[in-house]
């Protein structure tokens, strides 16, 4: 009887997977910088790939050419009965809310922002302790004590990245000077390389020798310009060390590919729910990168002096001043 138990069981949480796979109909709406940006919706797209990989189920996709289609997307998606629905980048938080209240019996996830709704999964990251990370990279290498920083859009969520970045930087060397460019005020500063590259070139010109770009698609230029000036560059979101090889100091790396995959992937499970969820260096929401493409630019003392630093972070031993908590970059 005990092994009739035992197969019954099985075959029921079987049963009920299954359920769950064949209700799930997942979507995504990207903001405007596209899923090839080779940033942070190509970190998302990256995620989907794996999770249609490993499941055999296909993602919906929706990319936006301007701000009102984001609400139409997310609507069309929603009255067709997919869920979960992804949405990408906080500027989508205002469409998402309206739609997500219309259709309760759905379920939303927000990467970037937070939306507080039943039935809504919020998702957002630690930026500041990973770009203390880099900051801290880049003022060792740095042969100058100047380091940058060239930012998309210039809201809070970017400023994070900035005072971490800074923090960093100050951590290794206290007197370095932090040179920092916004792109714009609205999202397409997420989507300008020639703005980028334009910036980028300012600040080398002033002595700097490692910027950090925190812009999507505007990094592109930067990365560029760090190139044809024999400079280097650290990347942001993806791991995008093979964008630049030899140029590409680190990139600041934001697992949104996990945030997406997971949404999907507790979806099917059925252990999908609403709430907040904080990904850090802790939780492995971060990181600097380091592979084959940028090997040869970070030595053996450098390498454990980021670690040391790492392991201090997530002990509570350094503690890294969140922006967003008071608007305020308090070094």
């Amino acid at each position: 009887m005990k092994g009739a138990f035992l197969v019954t069981a099985t075959a029921l949480a079987i049963s009920v997977s299954s359920a769950h796979a064949a209700d799930v109909k997942p979507a995504v709406v990207y903001d405007q910088a596209g899923k090839f940006d080779k940033s942070f919706n190509e970190g998302v797209y990256n995620g989907i790939v794996k999770f249609t990989k490993d499941s055999g189920i296909q993602v919906r996709e929706f990319e936006p050419k301007n701000e009102a289609q984001t609400e139409q997307g997310l609507r069309r998606l929603a009255k067709r009965g997919h869920s979960p629905i992804v949405a990408v980048g906080f500027s989508m938080a205002s469409a998402l809310e309206r739609v997500a209240k219309d259709f309760p019996d759905l379920q939303f996830t927000i990467i970037d922002m937070v939306v507080d709704l039943p039935n809504v999964q919020s998702i957002v990251f630690k930026e500041h302790e990973g770009s203390f990370l880099v900051g801290a990279l880049a003022a060792m290498k740095s042969e100058t004590a100047k380091v940058g920083f060239v930012g998309g859009m210039d809201i809070p969520l970017i400023r994070r990245f900035s005072c971490g970045y800074e923090q960093g930087a100050k951590y290794v060397t206290s007197d370095a000077t932090v040179f920092e460019n916004m792109t714009g005020s609205t999202p397409s500063a997420f989507n300008d390389p020639t703005k980028g590259a334009e910036l980028a070139k300012s600040q080398f010109s002033q002595g700097v020798d490692v910027i950090f770009a925190a812009a999507g698609g505007t990094g592109i230029g930067v990365y560029q310009a760090a190139k044809d000036e024999g400079k280097f560059a650290i990347g942001v979101d993806s791991n995008q060390n093979h964008l630049q090889p030899g140029t590409m100091l680190t990139s600041m790396v934001k697992r949104v590919d996990l945030a997406a995959y997971n949404t999907y992937d507790q979806a099917v499970k059925g252990t999908w729910a609403p709430g907040l969820t904080v990904l850090g260096l802790a939780e492995g929401g971060v990181d600097w990168a380091l592979d084959d493409n940028n090997a040869s630019l970070v030595d053996v003392d450098m390498k454990a002096k980021i670690e040391a630093i790492r392991a201090d972070i997530v002990s509570g031993k350094v503690s890294v001043h969140d922006y967003m908590s008071d608007n305020a970059c308090n070094i």
